[in-house]
């Protein structure tokens, strides 16, 4: 089985987010840390070199393949910041319709700056999530 790549470092978040030039987009991962923190109970941890996780779940799927990735977590980018919302987002087309302005993935909310989006929908998007995350893998 292939190596996972995205694993968790010691790298400080707090240094990390020292490197982040543009003021606004700073500001805005701080008041993700906090809304994040609030949903999962988790303190954020550095997964690679670009990604503010919080808590983990061991995932293993009918093919075999297995590992382990955080409940949820965002990556200030050049273009958005990058939400990890790691359950199907097709199952919240509800909450999406009233998040406000984003592009999604799979998985993945690109917004350019919170200000765009509701914080109260997008809590409630995390949470559900992280809800199902934790239902369908429980841990053992």
């Amino acid at each position: 089985m292939a190596e996972q790549k995205t694993k968790p470092t010691e790298q400080s978040v707090e240094s990390f987010l020292k490197n982040v030039t543009d003021e606004k987009v700073r500001e805005d991962c701080f008041a993700l840390i906090g809304l994040m923190q609030k949903v999962t109970g988790a303190t954020p941890k550095m997964w690679g070199s670009g990604i503010i996780a919080f808590g983990k779940y061991h995932y293993k799927y009918d093919s075999g393949h297995e590992g382990d990735t955080c409940l949820t977590g965002f990556s200030p980018r050049k273009q958005h910041i990058v939400l990890y919302i790691m359950s199907d987002l097709s199952s919240y087309t509800a909450l999406l319709e009233k998040l406000g302005k984003y592009k999604a993935g799979k998985g993945c909310l690109y917004i350019k700056k919170l200000a765009d989006v509701d914080r109260n929908v997008l809590e409630s998007l995390i949470t559900q999530s992280v809800d199902s995350l934790k239902k369908k893998y429980p841990d053992k």
